[in-house]
């Protein structure tokens, strides 16, 4: 599998048409949102620590979900949601704020897991487990909200990447989340921004007259930055996207 990041590079600016992707754009108006998606990755004689931001998640518990099948573990951590969820099972319900948590402590296939996450694709999912050594923790709460660029920190100020954190020695467990040419780092931070130009609104969707479905439903185009310190050397690559 790709992480959303690398499958939106991989399109190479054309529309993606994922509906855990078109989420993770859901939440942006137009404007300029800067380090986003962000993760650090270090390598020690093949021991890989990776640690990411919130927006990764998904894409995390679902490669060690797949990696881990019809085997099962313990699966702790929460499933957070604004709406009123139903249809598995869960420990505890917590509400604060109007944010509900589902917290799940319990042991679980890792095909349990994945139908917990199609069942609920509006949730965020966090669950953290380990597959044999690879380990996945992974925050129990609701990710910040997205803010434009004038709230965003100064360019040398120390990113906070840390609500995800992979320890492996499996490689292909890193690949999804860097480029090819990538891998071979000691260490390596990555920051995403994204620019968003445009709310795209389909005619049919133009008659619709609910605005919170019509902004749910709208796609975001625009453009994503991705600033790369390996080894601190610093460069930039960037890609188109509609998603």
């Amino acid at each position: 599998m790709e992480s959303f990041i690398k499958k939106i590079f991989s399109a190479g600016g054309k529309q993606i048409n994922e509906e855990n992707i078109h989420f993770q754009f859901m939440k942006f108006s137009r404007g300029e949102f800067k380090d986003k998606a962000m993760l650090r990755m270090k390598n020690s004689a093949g021991k890989y620590t990776l640690d990411t931001t919130a927006e990764y998640a998904y894409d995390l518990i679902k490669m060690m979900a797949e990696k881990l099948g019809n085997n099962k573990t313990l699966v702790s951590g929460a499933v957070v949601s604004a709406l009123d969820l139903t249809g598995f099972k869960y420990e505890e319900k917590k509400m604060a704020m109007g944010v509900r948590k589902y917290m799940i402590n319990r042991e679980m296939s890792g095909q349990e897991v994945l139908d917990l996450m199609k069942s609920a694709p509006k949730a965020f999912f966090g669950l953290s487990f380990n597959v044999g050594e690879n380990e996945l923790k992974v925050q129990p709460k609701s990710p910040k909200s997205a803010k434009g660029a004038s709230s965003s920190k100064k360019e040398d100020a120390d990113a906070k990447i840390d609500f995800c954190k992979l320890k492996t020695s499996d490689k292909t467990l890193v690949e999804p989340f860097l480029f090819d040419d990538e891998l071979s780092a000691k260490k390596i931070e990555i920051k995403h921004d994204f620019l968003i130009s445009e709310i795209v609104i389909s005619p049919e969707l133009k008659k619709e007259k609910d605005f919170a479905k019509i902004r749910e439903m709208a796609l975001r185009k625009g453009k994503i930055i991705r600033k790369l310190d390996v080894e601190d050397v610093k460069s930039q690559k960037s890609v188109e996207f509609l998603a």
